[in-house]
């Protein structure tokens, strides 16, 4: 049950997150944005939907693709690099090799260690600490805080490399601004300074507490309900 109830909170909090996911994705990756209102206008403005993709090296692409315009009225619209989730990962596999849909694997790596880390201890403590004593299981309110301000915690630390993976990921064949994770560091804070480590951090932490009550609670909940169905057989 352990596995269902995280796969289901593990879908619910893409579901809620996926938007804010996309604006963050480009306003580490772009720096034309004025801030976040500004990257979300111009993408509702521009776009009117949100893709989806389960591959992050796709996703990551699919999110900072720009619908093509005309530059005339009597141009005709050509049709975008990728065209959907599928097409997107054979265009990658063609240009790239089977290496493309691995970029910025490293990176990853190392936001999801340390991020997890601090999640699920973060989670833990907070439930303990927040649990009145007597009772054996936290309540529902205490889940959502601790769920909600484990996820921020978790990307206070997971943000720098999200980043970074974020950079090597939208580095297209043609491009080859990137030779790796620390050549991606060195460069982003060359031209930009530190604080290119931090793009995207609140949106992280707006984006983490929701997204974070979703997943514990139906995991609690899924949980819970399995338990008290199958103490009734």
């Amino acid at each position: 049950m352990d596995f269902i109830a995280g796969a289901i909170g593990g879908g619910l909090s893409t579901a809620v997150g996926y938007p804010l996911d996309t604006v963050k994705v480009r306003i580490q990756t772009e720096n034309h944005y004025r801030g976040f209102w500004h990257c979300v206008q111009e993408t509702y403005r521009t776009e009117k939907v949100v893709l989806t993709n389960p591959s992050e090296v796709a996703k990551v692409r699919m999110q900072t693709q720009r619908d093509p315009c005309p530059s005339s009225t009597h141009q005709p619209v050509s049709k975008p690099k990728y065209q959907g989730s599928l097409h997107c990962l054979k265009v990658i596999i063609k240009e790239e090799g089977f290496g493309g849909l691995y970029k910025g694997c490293s990176a990853l790596l190392c936001r999801d260690c340390s991020a997890s880390a601090v999640y699920f201890l973060s989670y833990s403590v907070l439930c303990d600490w927040l649990t009145p004593d007597g009772r054996n299981k936290p309540g529902f309110l205490v889940v959502l805080l601790s769920g909600g301000f484990a996820g921020v915690l978790a990307w206070g630390f997971g943000t720098p490399m999200d980043v970074i993976k974020s950079r090597m990921q939208v580095d297209e064949s043609d491009q080859h601004k990137y030779k790796g994770l620390i050549h991606c560091v060195r460069e982003s804070v060359r031209k930009e300074g530190a604080k290119v480590l931090f793009k995207g951090l609140g949106l992280n932490c707006i984006r983490a507490f929701p997204v974070n009550m979703v997943v514990f609670v139906t995991y609690e909940g899924v949980l819970r309900f399995s338990d008290h169905y199958m103490n009734k057989k």
